[in-house]
């Protein structure tokens, strides 16, 4: 990462789960199999169903965090790119090079040399 760039992320650290993991599925299913009706036990294909059901959303949930730090390394070579560059704001009253570069989850921010920060629009003018 070049000099100037920053990024301003939540914290993962969280010691809150909001989703269950691997082992939470097994005891569940252990769970299942203890209190099943012993004349009436469950077919084992709704097991491996269960298994299949539970594979597929693991996969999906690891695929939107790769997503996710693909998007996270984008705006990364985004800010990168707008180090040194001229920025000018839609109205022009605000105008300078850039320094450095927040990334924030709703954008960038752009610090100028001047010590103006802009935030980065679709209406402002970059220039080399």
């Amino acid at each position: 990462m070049m000099a100037g760039a920053q990024t301003a992320t939540p914290n993962v650290g969280s010691s809150s789960r909001s989703t269950l993991g691997y082992n939470d599925f097994l005891q569940l299913l252990m769970t299942q199999m203890k209190h099943q009706d012993p004349t009436s036990p469950t077919d084992s294909t709704q097991w491996v169903s269960q298994l299949a059901t539970f594979s597929s959303v693991e996969q999906a949930v690891q695929t939107n965090s790769k997503l996710d730090q693909i998007l996270q390394n984008t705006a990364l070579t985004d800010a990168e790119a707008l180090i040194g560059r001229s920025l000018i704001s839609a109205d022009g009253s605000v105008s300078g090079v850039v320094v450095a570069v927040s990334i924030y989850s709703d954008g960038l921010v752009a610090t100028l040399d001047n010590g103006v920060r802009l935030p980065i629009t679709s209406d402002v003018t970059i220039s080399a």
